[in-house]
């Protein structure tokens, strides 16, 4: 069996629990949104904008950025790092 089918869905939750954990380390990730929307609106008016794939790309990350936040919104920072720090602490079976 190779090292990647021995993760759980555990270990899974836990990766999760900690790409989460760190957001919140750096600035206010409710704000990330807002912040891409920006940059991308400024590569758009490039030549590099002016690609179809790559707008799609941006529409997608946009998406999946406001849908992050608004899952995350009605807790207090202070509750999401106890969540995250009580999932990254269970061990995989």
């Amino acid at each position: 069996m190779t090292r990647e089918n021995q993760k759980t869905h555990r270990d899974v939750m836990r990766s999760v629990a900690i790409f989460i954990s760190n957001l919140s380390f750096e600035g206010d990730f409710k704000n990330q949104p807002m912040y891409l929307q920006e940059i991308f609106e400024l590569l758009l008016d490039t030549e590099f904008g002016n690609d179809r794939i790559l707008r799609q790309k941006m529409l997608s990350c946009l998406q999946t950025s406001r849908d992050l936040v608004k899952v995350l919104s009605q807790f207090t920072d202070k509750q999401i790092q106890k969540a995250c720090d009580n999932v990254t602490m269970v061990k995989a079976v």
